[in-house]
């Protein structure tokens, strides 16, 4: 059994993100480690345009910031939490957070983005697999399920009956 005594969740407060911080929370619980819990703000970029500069969009006030990466706790009151909230690149403070902190694991959520998406926005999860001085478990968001009605019954795909 890998020595797992501290679990790093980088969180963007998605659904994506969501579902890996289900998973950080099922092993800080079987392991009994210590779940490190972070937000990274990247501060906005002005962008310059034909017709000047565009401002970049109010940022979130610290204080909510904060507030609202520590209402993200896991349903297992025993697990000893901490919450980060940190300024700058995504990948390099979460990279940075798991040398400073002795991180054995960092779970995360993934966009699953591939193609261009992935070019143009980059991956903050990849760079973390390739960089962390540690295993990345990456979470992708499973795929949802069908609704009741919208399951077919067994009878409905056999072949149908010949008169």
């Amino acid at each position: 059994m890998l020595p797992i005594h501290t679990i790093l969740h980088p969180t963007d407060f998605s659904d994506r993100a969501a579902h890996g911080f289900q998973m950080a929370c099922a092993l800080a619980r079987d392991y009994g480690a210590r779940l490190i819990v972070c937000h990274v703000y990247q501060p906005p970029t002005v962008v310059y345009g034909e017709f000047g500069a565009a401002p970049p969009p109010p940022p979130e006030a610290p204080e909510a910031m904060s507030e609202r990466l520590a209402s993200v706790r896991p349903a297992d009151e025993s697990i000893d939490v901490r919450h980060y909230v940190l300024e700058g690149d995504p990948a390099t403070e979460i990279l940075a957070l798991a040398r400073d902190t002795g991180a054995d694991l960092i779970v995360m959520g993934t966009h699953g983005r591939t193609g261009l998406g992935r070019l143009l926005m980059g991956s903050v999860a990849e760079l973390v697999v390739r960089r962390a001085p540690c295993p990345v478990l990456t979470v992708k968001t499973p795929l949802p399920e069908l609704a009741p009605e919208e399951a077919q019954a067994p009878e409905a795909l056999a072949a149908p009956a010949v008169p």
